[in-house]
């Protein structure tokens, strides 16, 4: 840090402290929100509408309204915001994104400024990163608004239009980037404005930004539609391909490679950089001897000769498992960024059909691009934009220079103490996989639970199998196993437990040291057929005289007891295994 730094802060600290006198207003608002009774603090949404319908700022209200969520939580959730979680709330109201280190709540976070800017009518969008999150936050912040007397709607695929359009019409609305972004380009297909299920893109806060608007910024979002029958010369295609012999470049540059020799050795030379694959001379002739053709590159053999390139594609650069998996018959995109399966998603230009010509299931009919849009222009439409992150800062100028959005750290709650190393480079793959097991291999032995994350389904299965060699006892979870997602994370805290996962596992699932016996206790109920409107009840705290209610959070409790004595001997052996000299993070 700079000279200017040290004397007044950087530009974070200096934004921390600017918000700290509307942080101890709404703490001097506590004790006076404590009085009011349930029915008072419901009474307080009425309010809060007519005065800012009146003209009254949402800047005006903001301490208020913190005040009234944070008292709300404490009598629903049984937890109370943190100060550094106001001052997150302040910075997302504020339509900026608050770099917060994981665990430090991000989701309870979210609930001041969704409920601030809801108090508008004009609809808050909350985004997460998967189905599974959207549904669980949309249940469990849900239990908070709902209280409050906002309505809480939920957008994820597979639902009709109609249930679409009460799920935006609500007051704060949770979903995917992916299902808010094909939803509009729906709305823009519709012929008649009612069929349409969006309405004002008016404030969107964003989990996980820096996943969205920047590393999947440019992704494309397509809608398909039908166009021709699927054409047979795609199993001509791979029935050529198949039997061709490739070179494979995966080096950066590739001078170093004899043109000359690969055109006479091999059949079609595979770039992994680029993602493109294309037949030498020798591949030219073998196809011309195959179809029959004089000349392979003819104008009038461009039908075939685009089939070809894309079995080549299919062959040479889409791997199983990596790219793709095979599912029930089917082929299912795996998302490069976040490791999860793409439903609904089709690789364009006929590559799918290569690929499932490839992989022997049915071939889908061939279809045309109907509307497309990005990630980056979708969100650039929002009135106000603002996110949350664990890590922003190092793309803090691209958000500025693309979305005019700035980045504030907020500060923990409680002094860091967790360690993280720097990074190690071993000289090739197998030595950094030996090497990780070696770690594997002594932190189980001791009872310290271990998460290694890896980069792709491949990576995970192989040091899967290496473990299984070295006997091993280990969960893996990655896209093809994603049902078991908050069950496998959930219980990774156990003693001497070992969990291989993409980077698609453990976001916002808690991983308690030596299990969680919350998670255990509804998992239960579950087995018990409890239904799932009671058990999203189960955990709440707010005052009811349903008989239901009350003897199902009975059941929760003598539950959780029951875990809690389970696991707590399990709990002290986990943590004092845990304090261990080197203790490093690995990720494949």
């Amino acid at each position: 840090m700079g000279i200017f730094g040290k004397i007044f802060g950087d530009y974070s600290e200096r934004e921390v402290k600017r918000v700290m006198p509307l942080v101890e207003k709404i703490n001097s608002l506590e004790p006076e929100m404590a009085k009011l009774t349930d029915s008072e603090l419901k009474a307080k949404t009425t309010e809060f509408k007519e005065r800012a319908q009146s003209g009254e700022t949402l800047d005006s209200l903001l301490p208020e309204s913190f005040a009234l969520v944070r008292e709300a939580s404490k009598r629903v959730l049984g937890m109370r915001h943190f100060d550094v979680q106001l001052i997150g709330g302040i910075v997302l109201h504020q339509g900026r994104i608050a770099e917060m280190k994981t665990g430090e709540g991000k989701t309870l976070v979210a609930t001041l400024p969704a409920y601030l800017n809801a108090l508008t009518g004009r609809g808050v969008h909350i985004i997460t990163v998967n189905d599974y999150l959207a549904k669980r936050d949309s249940e469990w912040m849900g239990k908070l608004y709902r209280f409050l007397g906002l309505t809480v709607g939920l957008v994820i695929s597979g639902m009709r239009s109609e249930q679409k359009q009460k799920a935006y019409a609500a007051d704060i609305t949770y979903g995917t980037n992916n299902e808010f972004g094909f939803d509009y380009l729906r709305d823009n297909m519709v012929i008649y404005k009612d069929q349409a299920v969006q309405r004002e893109l008016s404030f969107a806060i964003v989990d996980e930004i820096d996943s969205i608007l920047v590393d999947e910024a440019r992704t494309p979002l397509i809608i398909s539609g039908r166009a021709n029958k699927s054409s047979d010369l795609y199993k001509k295609a791979n029935d050529f391909v198949k039997k061709l012999t490739p070179k494979i470049i995966v080096e950066e540059d590739a001078k170093d490679f004899e043109q000359a020799e690969d055109n006479e050795k091999y059949d079609y030379i595979v770039d992994l950089k680029a993602k493109s694959a294309s037949l030498t001379q020798k591949g030219i002739k073998k196809a011309e001897n195959a179809f029959n053709l004089e000349n392979y590159n003819d104008i009038n053999n461009s039908d075939l000769v685009h089939h070809v390139n894309q079995s080549l594609r299919a062959y040479g650069v889409m791997k199983k498992d990596i790219d793709y998996i095979v599912k029930d018959g089917e082929v299912l995109i795996v998302d490069e960024f976040t490791g999860r399966i793409m439903y609904g998603r089709r690789y364009n230009n006929g590559l799918h059909q290569a690929i499932e010509a490839k992989e022997n299931v049915r071939i889908a009919d061939e279809s045309k691009t109907l509307a497309t849009i990005t990630f980056q222009n979708y969100f650039r439409m929002y009135n106000k934009l603002s996110g949350m992150t664990g890590t922003a800062m190092t793309e803090e100028e691209e958000f500025r220079e693309i979305y005019n959005l700035d980045v504030i750290s907020i500060p923990t709650n409680k002094p860091m103490i967790r360690i993280d190393q720097n990074d190690i480079i071993y000289k090739n793959e197998n030595a950094k996989f030996r090497a990780i097991v070696e770690e594997i291999k002594e932190s189980h032995k001791k009872g310290q639970p271990v998460l290694v994350g890896t980069i792709s389904i491949e990576k995970s299965e192989k040091l899967s199998n290496i473990l299984k060699k070295e006997g091993i006892p280990h969960e893996v979870l990655n896209a093809k196993f994603h049902e078991k997602e908050a069950e496998i994370i959930a219980q990774a805290g156990k003693f001497g437990a070992v969990t291989i996962a993409t980077n698609m596992a453990g976001r916002g699932t808690d991983i308690m040291l030596g299990g969680n016996s919350e998670h255990l206790a509804l998992q239960e109920m579950r087995k018990r057929k409890v239904p799932e409107y009671l058990i999203e009840q189960a955990t709440a705290f707010n005052e009811t005289d349903d008989i239901q209610i009350i003897e199902v959070r009975r059941t929760f409790k003598d539950l959780k007891k029951k875990y809690d004595e389970q696991i707590k001997e399990e709990k002290e052996k986990v943590i004092e295994a845990r304090w261990i000299k080197n203790n490093r993070y690995r990720k494949t």
